[in-house]
């Protein structure tokens, strides 16, 4: 099927919106020509998050095979988790700490997060959240329960973010989060939907845990945001999914480790 033949086709509709979806969360290649959907591909991002689970999971358990010990298997799995995705989660939550708690003003807040340097609270934020997703996981590691926790957290953290970009209106007139759009609540409510059943055929009852965890972390997040610079932005929306996929693998790691 050519890019040129998905316009008025529901399969190809989909198919473009799975491969915008890798083009915009990830640094895997995809097909050139393809349509960028942005906001649209949002229903996509979970599937996206199933992938990048899988590749990081698949890389810890080699390490494992190898005579690696746990805690080393999950620094490899987190490492990996980064390169794919370009550690633009990562990226967000440090911009987020330091704007949303360094600034006096909305406007100070936004200039602060669209500042490439690092300060202190970005710095404290990206240690504290890499310890507890590094001590889920070595945890989980140990009982080999990583590859169905890492598919429901990263599934379910990605679904945070379509829920934010939703649910709340962009902080600033330009930067990543406006030029992507804003989903429908159908294409919000697909994504939740397709997450929960990951996390649910993953890691069964934990789901009941897993799941309102990790939504409790991206709403503190989204009302921070809301109250603090009016919206969200690109940073805010890699935040959710970094501290709703922390939750959730803390989560998992009390139940299933």
């Amino acid at each position: 099927m050519r890019p040129t033949d998905t316009q008025n086709d529901p399969a190809g509709i989909a198919l473009a919106d799975i491969v915008s979806a890798f083009g915009l969360l990830t640094r895997l290649p995809v097909p050139q020509g393809w349509p960028m959907r942005g906001a649209a591909s949002a229903w996509a991002w979970p599937i996206i998050g199933l992938v990048v689970a899988l590749i990081g999971a698949a890389t810890g358990s080699l390490a494992l095979a190898i005579g690696m010990p746990a805690g080393v298997a999950a620094a490899v799995t987190l490492a990996t988790l980064a390169m794919v995705t370009g550690a633009m989660h990562e990226d967000g939550l440090a911009d987020t700490a330091d704007g949303l708690f360094g600034g006096w003003t909305r406007e100070r807040r936004l200039e602060i997060m669209k500042d490439s340097a690092i300060g202190s609270y970005g710095t404290l934020a990206l240690v504290f959240t890499t310890l507890a997703r590094w001590s889920a996981l070595a945890a989980l590691m140990a009982t080999g329960a990583h590859w169905a926790a890492l598919v429901a957290a990263a599934a379910t953290g990605r679904a945070a973010m379509a829920v934010t970009i939703f649910a709340l209106p962009n902080a600033r007139d330009g930067g990543l989060s406006r030029s992507v759009g804003r989903p429908d609540a159908r294409r919000a409510a697909a994504a939740c939907v397709i997450a929960a059943l990951l996390a649910f055929f993953s890691t069964g009852a934990a789901t009941l845990a897993l799941v309102p965890l990790a939504a409790i972390a991206a709403l503190g997040v989204a009302l921070l945001a809301r109250a603090r610079i009016g919206g969200q932005t690109g940073d805010i929306l890699g935040a959710s999914q970094a501290l709703a996929e922390t939750a959730a693998l803390a989560a998992a790691a009390a139940l299933l480790a």
